[in-house]
């Protein structure tokens, strides 16, 4: 049952109003949509966004949602290079009242409440766990830890400003610029806390594969790995 209730919100569409694009820093882009009314999911799901105002041939792409859904607008981020996609150029285009449709959001990337949460996110792979924290610190009922690791080697470090200003005695950030860092890291909490917490990872596909096997060769099990793959267009 957990699986449908995951799966099932990919059934409701909802065209969004596009509001601004910021760039964030070296070809890293955040969009900003209003949120429809009543709109609810889970922190750190994923829609799937499609362009309307023109045709392509690929219409269609995932995003994880990088707003919680007590936040006032739906927030999408992600990196755009100079030659980049078609999709990414129509968004590009997008002017202030202008629609794309979503689906969702989506997924089973979600806190588990009941347990201590590390977050190692590569790059581009801090959206969820963006939406995650801002949750997680606005819920009175949260009494478990979050750590983040989050591992950039250009030090683009995407939402910085308002992953400082989270004050909460639970949540902990920290940033690296090097795998090795990472994995001492890791490493150290993994040698305290083992299989009592859960591991989400989310990144580019070659770092999430590295950090899943680093975390197996550490006796973390299967069912304590959650992975979120963030694949280039």
């Amino acid at each position: 049952m957990g699986f449908i209730k995951d799966i099932a919100p990919i059934f409701k569409k909802s065209e969004i109003t596009f509001l601004k694009c910021n760039q964030e820093g070296n070809q890293l882009y955040t969009f900003l949509f209003e949120k429809p009314v009543n709109l609810d999911y889970k922190a750190g799901q994923h829609g799937v966004f499609t362009i309307i105002h023109k045709k392509i041939k690929k219409p269609s792409r995932p995003f994880s949602v990088a707003t919680a859904a007590f936040e006032e607008h739906v927030k999408i981020s992600m990196e755009i290079p100079e030659k980049c996609s078609e999709f990414k150029q129509a968004l590009l285009q997008l002017k202030p009242g202008m629609k794309i449709q979503m689906r969702g959001p989506f997924g089973p990337l979600y806190l588990n409440e009941e347990k201590p949460a590390v977050l190692i996110a590569g790059g581009i792979g801090i959206t969820p766990f963006r939406a995650m924290m801002k949750a997680a610190e606005n819920n009175p009922s949260i009494n478990q830890p979050i750590t983040l690791y989050y591992l950039d080697s250009r030090e683009n470090y995407l939402y910085k400003e308002e992953l400082d200003e989270i004050k909460h005695p639970l949540i902990t950030v920290n940033y690296m610029s090097k795998k090795d860092s990472l994995y001492d890291k890791l490493d150290e909490y993994i040698t305290k806390q083992k299989n009592d917490s859960i591991y989400y990872v989310a990144g580019p596909q070659k770092m999430v594969k590295s950090v899943q096997n680093h975390l197996k060769a550490n006796n973390i099990s299967k069912s304590n790995i959650k992975k979120d793959i963030f694949f280039g267009y």
